[in-house]
Formats: C-alpha cells, sequence, structure tokens
C-alpha cells in the first residue's frame, strides 16, 4: 500500500526501505466499487504482510458474511492464511503481475484499488501525514471516503 511522508510534528512514521520515504502506509480494504471498507494506518517500516492481520480483523467485524477477497502480491506468503485461517471459510486470490510484463499493465482487479486511492490523494489533506495520532490520520481518510459519497448521491 502507499507510504505517504509525513511532516516533522507529524506523529509516529518509519522508514519504508523499498521506497525510501519516511512516513506512515495506508492499508485500504474496498468492494468491489471501489468504495472505502476499512482501512488501517502504522508507520511505513511495517510491511504489507504484517499489516494483513489487523486489516482482517476490522473487516470481519463489520462485514461476517464476506468470503472472498482480492489481495496484492505483497500480501503472498504464509501470514495472509495465517490471518484467514481463524475466520472460517474465507479465500483470497492473491493478484500477481505477469512474468513476462515490462511495462505498465493494467491488472485484474487491482485497478479498484488504484483508483480508489487516486480519489482519496485528490483531498490535500491527505497529500502528506500532518496529524499526530494514527487514529486522527484514520478518521481523515474515512471522511475523505464520505466526501466521495456525498458527491456521488448529490450528482444523481
Amino acid at each position: 500500500m502507499p507510504s505517504v511522508k509525513t511532516t516533522e510534528s507529524g506523529g509516529p512514521r518509519g522508514l519504508d526501505a523499498g521506497k525510501k520515504i519516511k512516513g506512515r502506509k495506508r492499508h485500504i480494504f474496498t468492494d468491489t466499487g471501489g468504495l472505502l471498507v476499512t482501512v488501517q494506518v502504522h508507520g511505513a517500516d511495517v510491511q504489507d504482510r504484517d499489516g494483513v492481520p489487523v486489516v482482517l480483523a476490522s473487516v470481519r467485524r463489520t462485514f461476517p458474511r464476506l468470503r472472498h477477497i482480492f489481495a496484492d502480491q505483497a500480501y503472498s506468503g504464509p501470514k495472509l492464511a495465517a490471518a484467514l485461517k481463524p475466520l472460517g471459510r474465507w479465500s483470497a486470490n492473491i493478484v500477481k503481475r505477469p512474468a513476462n510484463a515490462h511495462t505498465f499493465e493494467v491488472l485484474p482487479r487491482r485497478w479498484v484499488v488504484e483508483r480508489t486511492l487516486a480519489w482519496l490523494n485528490r483531498n490535500r489533506r491527505l497529500a502528506k501525514g500532518f496529524e499526530a495520532t494514527l487514529a486522527t490520520a484514520q478518521t481523515w481518510l474515512f471522511l475523505a471516503s464520505v466526501q466521495l459519497l456525498l458527491r456521488r448521491l448529490t450528482r444523481q
């Protein structure tokens, strides 16, 4: 998931060694239409595989009837399977990039999450991590999602 730079007074942060960004990482969970279901924010030094159990636990509380998820290749491995096991009959599809792809390629199901991130990043407040707490950063992501829903409702 995307890492976001934080300000000097931006509260908890970590270093994402892959992207060389000192800030926070946002794990989002969307429905098939791209609407935000849940989000978890933590320091960028936490790997994607380590963040998935927290995200799945929050989704389980909110949507107990959910049974199938699509995940990025970064989430593949035993930690995803271990996080799914206590949840019951859940299954996961890992969306992998083709081995012969040398340029950008739209991946099935993956574009839904990327589109949601683009919608959320239209908000100036989310361009950088200004908040002192992770809970506040998470709340701003939910508020941006509510703003998106309100725009859609008023357009009709």
